[in-house]
């Protein structure tokens, strides 16, 4: 086993979810044996199981009566119907929501921006790139623009305690949304941040938000391919 600082059960952890959040090991697929395990680290039964017991405590993975070890089925619905806050569908999940901050910035809006938000080139716009986590996994690389009419505090919130959907829901309510749904490979800096290979495939939604007469947001939301698909149900 390799030197590290980390508890032994927490290597096995760590590799486990490593496994999964580069979509080596997809949602139910077999972990490897608590045996198999034992063996490749060189530990104990007990330091084994306690990190796989502890990985099904967390939801990242799901032990079955007679086949062993499955990955859980972690980030795999979404309405794409409704504007839903990501943090809360984490939590409906029974799964530890978490987010890392890349940027929080005004800039001033190009051609194509001026032409989202109807207003003129270099107008002040507020941008935001934040990476979401599900169980410490990376399921969603949220590029959004916003409007400071419709949220002038935009910059002055903790988005690692709330996410930008929730502030605009709550601030901006949103009283139409139009969206697209479309492939894309991963870029390289985007493959770093939802540890996945470059070029792998994701599911891009770009969606734009109205408050009142306003556009308010503009965001690109960027989930990996084998981590999340959409779901949704139309009543006629």
């Amino acid at each position: 086993m390799p030197h590290s600082t980390l508890p032994a059960y927490e290597q096995i952890k760590s590799y486990i979810k490593k496994q999964i959040s580069e979509g080596h090991w997809l949602p139910g697929d077999a972990v490897p044996s608590e045996s198999a395990l034992q063996k490749k680290f060189g530990l104990s039964r007990m330091t084994v199981n306690r990190a796989v017991k502890e990985l099904a405590v967390e939801g990242v993975v799901t032990r079955v009566r007679g086949s062993g070890t499955v990955v859980a089925q972690l980030h795999q619905i979404s309405s794409t119907l409704q504007v839903r806050d990501i943090r809360e569908e984490v939590l409906e999940r029974g799964h530890t929501p978490g987010a890392r901050v890349l940027l929080v910035e005004k800039v001033k809006a190009d051609k194509a921006l001026a032409q989202i938000f109807e207003v003129r080139s270099s107008s002040t716009l507020f941008h935001s790139v934040i990476v979401h986590l599900e169980n410490g996994i990376p399921i969603q690389l949220e590029d959004r623009y916003v409007n400071p009419q419709s949220a002038p505090h935009y910059l002055e919130q903790d988005f690692m305690v709330m996410t930008p959907t929730r502030y605009l829901i709550d601030h901006a309510p949103v009283t139409q949304a139009s969206y697209t749904i479309s492939a894309a490979p991963a870029t390289r800096a985007q493959a770093q941040e939802l540890a996945m290979g470059e070029g792998d495939a994701c599911l891009l939604m770009t969606r734009t938000t109205i408050s009142g007469q306003s556009v308010a947001s503009h965001a690109r939301l960027l989930y990996p391919g084998t981590r999340y698909r959409f779901h949704g149900l139309f009543a006629l």
